[in-house]
């Protein structure tokens, strides 16, 4: 279940704070949204307010009898909403509502709150408006200097074929309203894209012309080949800006963000990149006049940096950011919303001495014939994060705590797509350097050879057995390399991630993972798994 939250303030004293959640899916059950709601009602309430709770979900830790002082369990609905707001305004004069602690769905019924009369705190509904909205956000980016990949919008599957070919294959194409990067895509040819729309048509049973139309356009941008994806969390009052967080993906951009492992702060990027990465977050918060929480997503390709997407509220990251640099951002992002000044909080930029890697937690095991794959529509139900003094072993706690026993020893399975081919050298030397066996399928194999590094051959599914598949099942696979693209591609490679993941055997579908994994090996090859409590790195909690 998805979980998605609100606050309403209500004053002058007392002033009440209200929360509202709606159960949206009943596949993910994400609990990042559920910590921003009770830190921020437990600031409101240290700061004198009377907080009250809405939510549809009582498995939450924010419907607990000492979260607030009132509990609704109602929809997130407008109309709902509304009525709460009617009732509890005998209690008190209306401040405003906070709509920043619960994702998506609150964001959206900021307009519907103010054109009622309710005052929206924090961030102004033209402002979250004017970062979701494609066309106003593009020339807002072009009046500030910065950058982003060329997109277009699709109106019909014909305009779709010219969308595509004009900006240039390969194109990250999705619907319009959607959430958690549900049924995107990365396309790359022309008969890709006519797939994915008649796969579209089937899914929603109707035609193709009403799948993509004027009410349902498609969505399309250049996809950033390689691109290292970056998120930025910070806290802003519309006059200074706190970067809280900024965080690099361990996968390349076009896998979900909420898929994608990541590392705080930043292990590979340079100090120049990093300083951009501020700027430009803080030139964006002023712009929007943000007060309370932003997300940024960029992606950096060949030193150049691009904005993926902003969103002008908290975001699933809060609570590990906040946990790695030991500053509670959801309370304080609540107290800017009701009026604090962010320059009051004194808080300053430090050097971190250590680093946290968040990892996703996947049900594929639950769920009978599902492709472990990543992509770019999210899959995660849940997140686990290593801490230590330098990445590859705090990368390897975050595989060992989300289930992946990492093995020191054994046999590695490769088979990487042609463009992986040569950065899949390196980690591969390393791992034979270690005392590991490789098996490859012939092209990667030749393609290994070729740099002086022994492997042995193992047929694909379709080559007849004995196969990978069964040398897993035997037991005789540690840990699998598996990089694939295009449709044919993938299928043919299905079976080898569900014999994986059945067997627990190690998997990683992307290039930067096996060489993040690499590295990990090697630092518990040399050294021992140190555990220490929370507070000896980040100094407090959070």
């Amino acid at each position: 279940v998805l979980l998605f939250f609100f606050f309403l303030l209500l004053g002058p004293p007392p002033i009440l704070p209200l929360s509202s959640s709606s159960a949206a899916s009943v596949v993910y059950k994400r609990r990042e949204f559920d910590y921003c709601c009770c830190h921020a009602c437990f600031a409101l309430t240290e700061a004198g307010y009377e907080t009250i709770m809405v939510n549809c979900n009582p498995e939450t830790v924010s419907t607990d009898y000492d979260t607030s002082d009132r509990l609704y369990f109602e929809p997130l609905t407008a109309e709902d909403v509304l009525e709460i707001i009617r009732t509890e305004q005998s209690n008190g004069k209306l401040k405003g509502v906070i709509v920043q602690f619960g994702g998506q769905t609150p964001l959206k019924l900021a307009s519907a709150l103010e054109e009622a009369g309710v005052p929206i705190l924090g961030t102004s509904p033209d402002a979250i408006d004017l970062a979701e909205d494609r066309d106003r956000f593009k020339a807002l980016i072009d009046k500030l200097g910065l950058r982003q990949a060329e997109s277009g919008i699709a109106h019909s599957p014909a305009e779709a074929r010219a969308v595509a070919e004009t900006i240039g294959y390969p194109v990250m194409i999705r619907p319009s309203y959607v959430l958690g990067g549900r049924a995107m895509e990365i396309v790359r040819d022309a008969g890709e894209l006519d797939r994915y729309v008649a796969r579209l048509s089937a899914t929603l049973d109707r035609p193709s012309e009403l799948v993509v139309s004027e009410r349902r356009p498609l969505l399309i941008d250049r996809y950033l080949s390689d691109a290292i994806e970056v998120d930025v969390d910070c806290i802003a009052d519309g006059k200074d800006t706190f970067i809280a967080g900024i965080m690099e993906h361990i996968e390349e951009a076009g896998i979900h963000s909420g898929d994608s492992a990541c590392a705080l702060p930043p292990h590979s990027l340079d100090a120049e990149t990093i300083a951009e990465l501020e700027r430009q977050t803080r030139e964006l918060a002023l712009a929007l006049n943000v007060v309370g929480l932003m997300n940024v997503q960029f992606a950096i390709k060949d030193g150049k940096v691009y904005i993926l997407e902003v969103n002008p509220r908290a975001s699933r990251t809060v609570p590990f950011v906040a946990k790695v640099i030991g500053i509670p951002i959801a309370r304080i992002a609540a107290q800017v919303m009701a009026g604090r000044p962010l320059a009051s909080f004194n808080l300053k930029q430090r050097k971190l001495d250590h680093i946290g890697v968040k990892e996703a937690v996947f049900p594929f095991a639950r769920f009978v014939g599902v492709d472990p794959i990543l992509g770019p529509e999210m899959r995660s139900t849940g997140e686990v994060m290593g801490l230590d003094r330098d990445f590859a072993m705090a990368f390897g706690k975050s595989q060992i705590a989300s289930g992946q026993a990492l093995p020191t020893s054994g046999t590695v399975f490769v088979s990487v797509k042609d463009s992986d081919k040569d950065r899949i050298v390196a980690p591969v030397r390393d791992l034979v350097e270690m005392g590991f066996r490789i098996v490859a399928t012939r092209g990667t194999k030749r393609h290994l050879e070729q740099h002086g590094i022994p492997c042995d051959l193992v047929n694909k599914v379709l080559e007849g057995r004995p196969h990978v598949v069964d040398a897993m099942k035997n037991g005789e696979i540690s840990i699998v390399f598996n990089t694939t693209e295009g449709a044919r591609a993938l299928a043919d490679s299905k079976d080898i991630r569900r014999t994986a993941l059945l067997n627990h055997i190690p998997y990683y579908t992307t290039l930067a993972g096996a060489i993040a994994v690499t590295k990990a090996i090697k630092a518990l090859q040399s050294d021992t798994l140190k555990v220490a409590p929370l507070q000896s790195y980040a100094g407090g909690p959070a």
